[in-house]
């Protein structure tokens, strides 16, 4: 029973719709999947309803937290979380329309450096739900001015260049906090992406449910430490592609057997 624990569709970051995305896992035969945007709950019960027309399939209700700690963004992902408390609806929004706010100033900052794009672009190529600046480089690569998500980042939207603007975060304890409030377990996103390896331990004396050891990202250097890490501590050990949809072999790719994940098995 694979699943793919690490999935993003239009409504954040992601290229499809999440009916799309439904479909596309059961073409890989996944059994299941995480719907994990970013700071938005909005696609959950899309791909719930539509996943019902499937016979065993399983959409796990998901989100995945931005986070700020000693000036390194630190992803959340909170998987069985209810999309409709209260404290979830509240700080979703009260994100979303940060993020709006820092879309502007990012777009003007661009507009400055002489790069003429505008926020209705962006905000129509995000879908008008939630903005965040991989729409922004889409916008950038569509005008010629980057060849990739991965050089608008390098040259313009990372933190430190000359268009990142910071925007509203949680910190680590205050997403932990909010996912467990919510009936769900806290999972360390990707954390071998992390510069500083100490805020895995900061995470873990913060309540930390899980790590993500095995993602699309990480070496199996990378993998085989931080379940040494998970196994130590007696976290969860999970895995995801990360899946936005530009690369479609992806999804999938980074997948584990819901079987050896009894507190998931029991909960689905």
């Amino acid at each position: 029973m694979l699943f793919d624990l690490h999935v993003h569709t239009n409504h954040s970051d992601g290229f499809f719709t999440p009916e799309k995305v439904v479909d596309l896992a059961l073409e890989r035969n996944l059994r299941g999947i995480a719907i994990t945007d970013h700071d938005t709950v909005s696609a959950i019960e899309i791909a719930v309803q539509y996943s019902k027309k499937y016979n065993n399939f399983t959409v796990i209700p998901s989100i995945e937290f931005s986070t700020l700690h000693n000036n390194e963004e630190v992803h959340i992902l909170g998987y069985f979380i209810n999309p409709s408390d209260p404290d979830i609806l509240d700080i979703t929004e009260k994100l979303k329309n940060s993020r709006l706010g820092r879309g502007i100033k990012m777009v003007k900052k661009l507009n400055d450096l002489g790069i003429y794009i505008t926020i209705d672009e962006v905000i129509k190529i995000s879908g008008g739900d939630l903005i965040g600046r991989p729409h922004i480089a889409r916008i950038l690569i569509n005008k010629g001015y980057v060849t990739s998500i991965e050089e608008a980042f390098n040259k313009y939207l990372d933190r430190g260049k000359p268009a990142y603007v910071e925007r509203y975060k949680l910190t680590i304890e205050e997403a932990i906090s909010i996912i467990k409030k919510s009936g769900g377990y806290a999972v360390l996103a990707h954390p071998g992406l992390l510069k500083n390896k100490s805020i895995i331990e900061h995470c873990i004396k913060s309540g930390i449910n899980g790590i993500e050891c095995i993602h699309s990202k990480h070496n199996p250097l990378d993998t085989e430490y931080l379940k040494i890490i998970a196994r130590s501590n007696n976290l969860i050990v999970t895995a995801g592609s990360d899946f936005h949809g530009d690369y479609l072999d992806l999804l999938g790719k980074y997948s584990i057997d819901i079987n050896t994940l009894p507190k998931f098995k029991e909960r689905i």
